[in-house]
Order: structure tokens, then sequence, then C-alpha cells
């Protein structure tokens, strides 16, 4: 994924993020408030779904970094989103382990199944599918991880489209 280029802007952080960024910051010795780059990184994503190249240099400004160090964070973790997702964001595992154990064929039938290629957003906005390093379930392969919080072990064909089905069903009934 490319970071968000756009020289378009984005409204000021608002007076409650602010507050937020405050609380956490406040955890730390004032010598060490860079420490809280991943709260705020977090923070930011909660709120607006993603970390825009201008909210990583408001949190360097705020915490007295250069903006690259944010941006290294940013780039670094799979769990930081550069540019807006899909409701779902479906992380594949790619690692040796899990590509020994089907992880390709996972991926290659997610694609197949939503349309999309790795990197991509469905055009109804529902899912984005992402390659992942290792999960740390190796002996769970393949696995995926489901918006940066719920892992799936095992995942086969038919429960990758059970997944799916499920997801939708799950946007669906909320809709209601």
């Amino acid at each position: 994924m490319t970071p968000d280029t756009t020289h378009s802007t984005q409204a000021p952080l608002s007076a409650a993020t602010l507050a937020l960024f405050a609380r956490e910051v406040a955890k730390y010795p004032p010598a060490g408030k860079q420490s809280a780059v991943m709260a705020l990184l977090t923070i930011v994503q909660k709120d607006e779904g993603y970390v825009s190249m201008q909210r990583e240099r408001e949190i360097a400004a705020y915490l007295g970094m250069a903006p690259i160090a944010v941006h290294e964070v940013t780039t670094f973790y799979n769990m930081y989103n550069q540019q807006p997702v899909g409701k779902f964001k479906l992380n594949v595992c790619t690692n040796l382990p899990c590509q020994l154990r089907d992880g390709a064929v996972a991926l290659a039938h997610l694609e197949k199944r939503l349309g999309i290629k790795m990197g991509e957003t469905t055009a109804d906005g529902m899912f984005t599918l992402q390659q992942s390093e290792c999960l740390g379930a190796c002996a769970d392969s393949p696995v995926m991880l489901v918006n940066d919080r719920t892992m799936c072990s095992f995942m086969s064909n038919e429960k990758l489209d059970q997944l799916v089905d499920g997801l939708r069903g799950a946007k669906a009934e909320g809709a209601q």
C-alpha cells in the first residue's frame, strides 16, 4: 500500500482527540513522551480508520519527534492503515510456514472470491485484502487476522468461504 501523498488537508485534530493524546502522554516521564507514539497512532486510526501523512506530522509535532520517526512506526506495523480500508481488513499470513501449508492457496482463494488482488478493497468498501508477515501461529497455518483483532486458524477454502459469508451477513444484520 502506498501512503497518502495527496496535498489535501484534513480538519485539525479535535479537542477530544488531543485530550486522549494528553492522557496517553501523561503515562510517560516528560523525557520519554515519544514512547506514546503507538498509542497516538492507534487513537487516530480508531477515529479516522487510517493514519494519513498529515496525521503522522501532527503526531510528530505533538511528541517532539521527527516526522520520519513516526512514519517508520506507521509503516513497520501492519495494524496501522496508511489509506482507507474496507470495513473488514483481512490479513493473510504469507510467511514461509504458512506458505508451506497452503497460505498462498488461501490468499489466491480470497482474491478470486472477493474479486480483488492483495492490497485492494472491494468496490462496496466491505473487504480489504492484505498480506501479513508471521502472525505467530505457524502450527495453525494457514492463518489470518481479521481487523487486526481476530485470529483465524486452519483456513481452508471452505472456512474462508464461511468467514466471508459470515462477515457479509454481520454487515447486513447491522444495516437493519
